[in-house]
């Protein structure tokens, strides 16, 4: 534990130990006054990271995942979005050395393999690249065999499916019991209609 983090922790008692004090207060100020990173849980500083990425602020999104993996070494999510993040930033030797720590936490997990796979072909070592490629597709058909052997579990979920297409209609063939009458728009065999020749 750092000494900062000793030091707001003793702060954050003393502000909770005064009640007295903050009896005059209003609750918005008294959670102010305790520190952020206190306040958040591990998931909303996670989708913080995650905010500051999406908006391109990769070197805040990289301060804010790494007191994520602070907090807990072992979240998967914010040790592989790191990678990434480093890879956007174009810090090519660090997004490698984050994500071999991700292939550490989930050594078959197909997305760790295909973001080295990516890393090293950005950084040039092709060789490295097409390795981990490989091992991407393999974990790929790996997690395919799996869902075979587990069963279709779509097939029981009715959203799920393929939309079938409509059976054609049945058309109905003409009732040939039926004898045509001779009209206006049936020449009587043997007779002459205006349009024909002799």
């Amino acid at each position: 534990m750092t000494s900062s983090t000793v030091y707001e922790r003793r702060r954050v008692k003393k502000i909770i130990c005064s009640v007295d004090a903050t009896r005059n207060l209003r609750p918005a100020a008294i959670v102010r006054s305790v520190p952020l990173a206190m306040r958040m849980t591990l998931q909303e500083q996670y989708d913080d990271a995650m905010f500051d990425f999406s908006r391109g602020d990769f070197d805040g999104a990289i301060a804010r995942l790494k007191a994520v993996l602070a907090a807990d070494p072992a979240h998967f999510d914010a040790q592989l979005a790191l990678g990434m993040a480093y890879y956007r930033r174009g810090d090519f030797a660090s997004a490698i050395a984050e994500g071999h720590k991700a292939e550490a936490l989930r050594p078959g997990e197909q997305l760790v393999h295909t973001n080295l796979s990516l890393f090293y072909m950005k950084s040039g070592d092709r060789q490295k690249a097409e390795q981990h490629g490989l091992q991407a597709k393999i974990e790929s058909w790996r997690a395919d065999a799996k869902a075979g052997q587990a069963g279709d579990k779509t097939s029981n979920e009715p959203e799920l499916q393929m939309a079938k297409s409509k059976p054609p209609p049945v058309i109905f063939p003409s009732q040939p019991w039926k004898k045509k009458k001779a009209g206006a728009d049936t020449p009587v065999p043997g007779t002459q209609t205006p349009d024909s020749k002799i």
